[in-house]
């Protein structure tokens, strides 16, 4: 965005934040900025709120921006057919319009009265990864040689709690023979201890996904990555021991991860909160760095099913005409 020309006023990743109990160190900070944002609506600064994902903050904002009589159109629902179906009420009488990327959310919102239109999935109108053969070359991979890829995920906390488990399932599918290559998606400053035998690779998570023969993913957009790129995977994820108590309470759904959900089944396997260890990651995996086998050829026949539900590329510019239609 700031690269279009849109002036960045509050970094978000001054406030980005993830889980339940992590939240209230920065109550604080979000409801100053809440606060003056009230202001500038009262003051008749803005024509429109176009409201990106991040619901804890932006439903809020929708319905202050409601209250001033500014038209607001919401880009990637938040997830209430996860947990929150009782919050849906509060979003219709907040949004005007609202634009989602995935399949089954336009049918769930439209049941609650909310102008719901499916755009489809952001991660289409990425540029073209690097073919298969031309991504291994880039990553010096012999012919033969399986590369197992770990996706870790990108916030510091993800990192803490994930990355010694997923170091050491490498580490034992490296030692038996499932695999010959590791490379670790880092990100930023991130530390990857003990990371030997190990090839961190920064900033290039698509020519990795196109040399893997398989992944161990924590859960989040990056297994879509996965399935558009057609590499088996495992998911895994691990939260604060307050949020994992929390979530289980109030999640509905029968999966985590977007490739199950949106596939409608268990495609699959997914690993949480204590089963994210080395044995059972490594043991999942295993069978997945056999391209030929069972278990990999099933993944991709199920990604097929995943692809075509994700809709056509053009997501942004069919949230564009939204925009300019409410502008108007």
């Amino acid at each position: 965005m700031a690269a279009a020309g849109a002036i960045v006023r509050f970094p978000l990743e001054h406030y980005t934040v993830l889980g339940f109990a992590e939240i209230l160190t920065r109550l604080p900070r979000h409801w100053r900025l809440l606060r003056r944002l009230e202001r500038e609506l009262a003051g008749g600064r803005f024509d429109l709120a176009l409201l990106i994902d991040y619901p804890g903050f932006n439903v809020r904002l929708a319905e202050a921006a409601h209250r001033q009589g500014v038209p607001v159109l919401y880009y990637i629902a938040p997830k209430y057919w996860a947990s929150g179906a009782g919050r849906v009420a509060r979003l219709a009488r907040a949004v005007d319009r609202l634009a989602v990327i995935l399949p089954f959310e336009q049918e769930f919102f439209a049941r609650a009265g909310i102008a719901t239109e499916f755009v489809g999935h952001p991660l289409l109108d990425r540029p073209s990864p690097p073919s298969r053969p031309a991504a291994r070359a880039a990553l010096g991979l012999r012919s033969g040689e399986r590369l197992l890829a770990l996706f870790p995920g990108s916030r510091p906390q993800e990192v803490t709690r994930l990355w010694p488990a997923f170091r050491d399932a490498a580490s034992r599918l490296r030692s038996q023979g499932s695999c010959e290559r590791v490379v670790v998606a880092a990100v930023g400053t991130a530390s990857y201890p003990g990371s030997d035998g190990c090839e961190l690779r920064r900033h290039d998570p698509a020519t990795i996904l196109a040399a893997a023969d398989a992944a161990l993913i924590k859960s989040g957009t990056a297994t879509l990555e996965a399935a558009l790129a057609d590499v088996p995977m495992v998911v895994a994820y691990r939260l604060h021991w307050l949020t994992a108590w929390l979530a289980r309470r109030l999640i509905t759904v029968p999966w985590i991860s977007l490739v199950n959900l949106i596939g409608r089944q268990p495609l699959v396997a997914e690993l949480l909160q204590h089963e994210v260890n080395a044995e059972r990651l490594a043991t999942a995996l295993a069978p997945l760095l056999d391209p030929a086998g069972v278990a990999a050829c099933r993944q991709r026949d199920g990604f097929r099913l995943v692809r075509e539900r994700l809709g056509s590329p053009g997501a942004a510019e069919r949230v564009a005409g939204l925009a300019a239609e409410l502008l108007a």
